[in-house]
């Protein structure tokens, strides 16, 4: 299986987030100028694990994205555990939170963040009550960074 490298420009927010201004994800070639994303991004919004982006290469060979092509129907969440919580800051403690709905993830310890990726068949209600929940304790902040209508029927009225 060939891999390829694809950037999204990110642009950088009020109070300088995301920390970056490119975010590099792997990928796999499906076509000319498409590719499938092999795992969910850290900071880019709108896309997740699996979906279909459209690439153009640059003078250096380089693959940027340009538009998604077919959504996976994977959910992309960030979470921010709090140091002063009591989680600790824990980011394993975040993932394991979530591993009875099948909902994978990675911590990125540079940022103090974790990015779950939700399968399309997971428990989104319980999901977003253990998202919900922990937010309202004091575990932790979230954002959506990619979700669907599947998600969005799921929340609580």
């Amino acid at each position: 299986m060939t891999v390829v490298q694809v950037h999204f420009d990110l642009p950088v927010e009020h109070g300088g987030w995301p920390p970056v201004t490119v975010e590099s994800l792997r990928a796999e070639p499906v076509g000319d100028d498409v590719v499938r994303l092999s795992g969910p991004p850290r900071f880019a919004f709108g896309v997740s694990s699996g979906d279909l982006i459209r690439v153009e290469r640059d003078a250096d060979g380089r693959h940027w994205a340009t538009e998604l092509v077919a959504w996976s129907g994977r959910c992309t969440i960030r979470v921010v555990p709090f140091g002063s919580g009591p989680l600790r800051g824990s980011l394993q403690r975040v993932l394991d939170a979530f591993e009875l709905f099948g909902v994978c993830g990675e911590g990125i310890q540079q940022y103090g963040i974790v990015t779950l990726d939700v399968p399309a068949d997971a428990d989104l209600t319980g999901v977003q009550r253990v998202l919900r929940t922990g937010a309202r304790d004091g575990w932790w902040d979230y954002e959506e960074g990619c979700v669907g209508d599947a998600w969005l029927a799921a929340a609580p009225g």
